[in-house]
């Protein structure tokens, strides 16, 4: 038999590859090496900048959300929970300080959220200037801070 059979229209029939002699070279497998890494260095950076930006989204969001619950607190109660109370009276009704006359049965929130970077959110009230403070300590969860430790208070949401 030759190294090429004759298939049945009449053409010679081609040869797979034996096994070894396909796939790709090492150069080639290093070029796509070379390549990701490029990408990963260019993207990387970027990809996790934008982390930082989500999380600060997300915590003006869950604050909105928490206000959103004291004001129908509020609404139904007249007045807004103590510091003593803390945000929990928006879960389950308080049973310590003022205790609200119409609290909703099922609550404002199903769950006091942490803020995205896992820190409890600070909640005073009465406020110095307002009826209630509410705020992030933001990623350090310490107060102050400057970029993505910065505070961020409900008041500065508008």
């Amino acid at each position: 038999m030759t190294a090429h059979s004759i298939h049945a229209t009449g053409r010679p029939e081609r040869r797979r590859p034996v096994l070894g002699q396909g796939g790709f070279t090492l150069i080639e497998i290093m070029v796509v090496i070379a390549i990701l890494s490029i990408l990963a260095v260019v993207v990387m950076p970027k990809l996790l900048g934008r982390t930082d930006d989500a999380r600060i989204t997300a915590t003006k969001v869950q604050i909105k959300n928490i206000e959103e619950g004291l004001s129908l607190y509020k609404l139904d109660s007249g007045i807004f929970p103590s510091t003593e109370q803390g945000l929990d009276a928006l879960v389950s009704k308080p049973t310590i300080g003022e205790i609200p006359r119409n609290w909703k049965a099922g609550g404002y929130l199903s769950k006091v959220p942490s803020d995205p970077w896992g820190n409890e959110y600070q909640y005073i009230s009465p406020g110095s200037s307002a009826p209630y403070e509410l705020m992030s300590y933001g990623a350090d969860g310490e107060e102050g801070g400057e970029d993505v430790n910065a505070d961020i208070h409900a008041h500065e949401l508008g």
